[in-house]
């Protein structure tokens, strides 16, 4: 028998009390908004740009609030949680409960992005080629702190660096629930609730024992995505975008396209934790849209095609961006 790993990272890297304090989910978004900005002002002083770079800090913030958290919060409440959101509108506006979709946030993105060429008349597939390099570097950081937060785990498995991860018991029969909180109430001397339980984990080596007969060992999903949804991505589209003359949008069309596929093969080993669209989980479902919008990507920028000034060889047009 393996003597497989109970998860017991602790999600706060600082923590006040109450329940309060610096999340490592909420450091993983500001590594992701301060990479894409530095990656960004980068390729635009390089002339892989159609915004000049000192106009870029201004438009990934925008991304950022619109686009990522809005999008984000909004893709998760109607794609995942929306008999909860009928039940209780105000679900949307606690985000401190946790709940954002990376479906949803690139669809934010994808939509302020469109707003903003249509404001400052800049070509927006040329807009989103670079930010989507950034994006997959921010996916990188976001599955890793799913991680640490023990969520969106993977299926049941016997492979041998399976983890078992607690928070599983919040989907556990009730039976076993009140296995659990009776042998936690005698281990305490005290009635105690499962969210009690499961936040003792990180300072508590006799809680990891108590849970560890109730917990099946799973694929750690979270860590495949990462590196094929963030990592492998990422260095795809970075070398495309410094190594190979190629119009405005493919970057972007093979960001979507890369998702999509990286996506779905990642599904195969997530826990389906929204259920089932057909024969495909809610994520394997979504990503086919993103699939098709990104072959539409690459037929436009084929069709008319306009290359970044690196390539081109010449100024940039000029935009009302200033």
């Amino acid at each position: 028998m393996i003597a497989y790993w109970v998860h017991n990272l602790d999600p706060f890297a600082l923590q006040f009390g109450g329940g309060f304090g610096v999340r490592w989910y909420g450091l993983a978004y500001l590594a992701a908004f301060a990479a894409s900005f530095f990656l960004y002002r980068s390729l635009a002083q390089r002339g892989f740009a159609v915004i000049p770079a000192d106009k870029v800090a201004d438009f990934i913030t925008g991304c950022a609030v619109f686009g990522v958290l809005i999008g984000g919060r909004l893709g998760y409440v109607l794609f995942y949680d929306f008999d909860a959101f009928l039940r209780d509108p105000l679900i949307l506006f606690r985000v401190w409960q946790g709940g954002m979709s990376a479906h949803g946030g690139i669809l934010g993105v994808a939509l302020y992005t469109l707003w903003y060429a249509w404001r400052y008349e800049v070509n927006w597939p040329g807009l989103g080629d670079n930010l989507v390099i950034g994006a997959a570097l921010g996916i990188f950081g976001g599955r890793l702190a799913n991680f640490v937060n023990g969520e969106l785990y993977g299926r049941p498995t016997e492979v041998a660096w399976a983890v078992k991860f607690p928070k599983e018991l919040y989907e556990a029969p009730v039976e076993t629930q009140r296995e659990v909180l009776a042998a936690a109430q005698e281990l305490f001397a005290v009635p105690v609730g499962l969210e009690e339980v499961l936040a003792l984990l990180p300072r508590s080596a006799e809680v990891t024992v108590l849970l560890e007969p109730f917990l099946a060992p799973r694929h750690p999903s979270q860590i495949y995505e990462a590196l094929l949804e963030g990592l492998l991505l990422f260095v795809l589209l970075w070398l495309v975008r410094v190594k190979v003359r190629v119009p405005n949008g493919v970057i972007t069309g093979l960001f979507f396209v890369g998702y999509a596929l990286t996506r779905s093969l990642a599904e195969s080993f997530r826990f389906p934790d929204a259920g089932y669209v057909g024969l495909l989980t809610r994520g394997q479902f979504l990503s086919v849209f993103l699939l098709l919008l990104g072959l539409g990507f690459f037929v436009a920028a084929w069709q008319r095609p306009v290359y970044p000034r690196v390539w081109a060889g010449g100024a940039p047009r000029a935009s009302k961006v200033g």
